[in-house]
């Protein structure tokens, strides 16, 4: 169960607000934000809020322009253009374009409940994780995360243990992490990009895909599949990625602001979307065979994948201190 953020998003909000006596009228800065998800998604929902909450706290200085449902482009293709300084910022899934750290995050079954995973992303490893990102081009103010754990769903076989998985074509995204744990599983992983995995599954170059329940739901794949096994292996961070050239142009009010708006923002994205997950699996069980891995075959899926862990370790994408250190933060909550 997720643990109320309530106090601490009161206090960031009110943070915001506190700042508007701060401003000074100057020149407005218009902040393009783009993300992939449907303008019902709890991504876009959040992004609402910032835009108000940012504007209002600016008295207008900065303006923000949101466009949702990848008319700008896919999340790759965002990244680079928030790299680029053609949009100011985004959220979404590519976000090992910003650091290989990101990974850690995503290791198989580093997390046995969702409050880990959020004590992580919020602590002094989640961080550094962020400034490691700024070498490659983004400044990330906030952190979060991308719904609650990721499920498989399919249109051959409930999944029940490892050997089921075995041979099934799997779509997945650019997340080395992914492809690595649907490889040691064995099943065959085919790349599509997000928007388009739909007709993917629609058409059979898929036969599964694994998202959390909320993006399941949004992106209405439980249309094209049959199956849905509740594995809970992997979340995702959610990095607020903001273009550094365009956050270094604002004065130090303005940075002030932005930075407490996106830090509420974050918060508030966490609770709402979280909260939701339980609704969206609710419904996936009325649309779906819904099975959930037993406690006697989840240890199969934990040794299958431990090699996962090394594999990035040995890239020298993180150390094993790092690691260590996540893992203490985890297991501590």
């Amino acid at each position: 169960m997720v643990r109320s953020k309530g106090l601490g998003f009161a206090i960031l909000v009110g943070l915001v607000v506190g700042l508007v006596g701060f401003s000074a009228w100057a020149d407005t800065h218009t902040f393009t934000f783009g993300h992939a998800q449907p303008l019902t998604h709890p991504r876009h929902l959040s992004m609402l809020f910032f835009e108000q909450l940012v504007e209002e706290a600016s008295q207008g200085r900065i303006q923000v322009e949101l466009f949702g449902a990848a008319v700008l482009g896919s999340e790759a293709e965002l990244m680079d253009m928030v790299k680029l300084g053609t949009i100011q910022g985004t959220r979404g899934g590519a976000f090992q374009k910003a650091s290989n750290k990101y990974i850690l995050i995503t290791l198989p079954f580093l997390f046995a409940n969702v409050d880990q995973a959020l004590a992580l992303v919020r602590s002094d490893v989640g961080a550094s994780i962020n400034e490691a990102s700024l070498a490659n081009g983004y400044y990330v103010p906030a952190l979060g995360l991308a719904g609650g754990f990721r499920q498989i769903t399919n249109v051959v076989r409930p999944i029940e243990t490892p050997a089921d998985i075995a041979g099934m074509k799997i779509r997945a995204p650019g997340i080395e992490s992914i492809v690595k744990t649907f490889e040691a599983l064995g099943a065959v992983v085919t790349s599509i990009p997000y928007n388009d995995t739909y007709m993917g599954l629609k058409t059979g170059v898929a036969d599964g895909q694994e998202n959390p329940c909320s993006n399941i739901v949004e992106m209405k794949f439980y249309e094209v599949q049959n199956y849905m096994t509740v594995v809970n292996y992997q979340v995702h961070p959610d990095p607020f990625f903001v273009n550094p050239a365009w956050y270094n142009s604002l004065p130090a009010d303005l940075q002030a602001i932005f930075d407490a708006a996106a830090a509420a923002t974050m918060a508030y994205s966490d609770s709402i979307w979280l909260a939701k997950e339980d609704g969206y699996r609710a419904f996936l069980e009325t649309q779906l065979e819904t099975n959930v891995v037993t406690d006697e075959n989840r240890p199969l899926f934990i040794n299958q994948v431990a090699s996962v862990w090394q594999y990035f370790i040995d890239k020298g994408y993180f150390t094993q201190a790092e690691v260590d250190a996540a893992v203490a933060i985890a297991s501590g909550i």
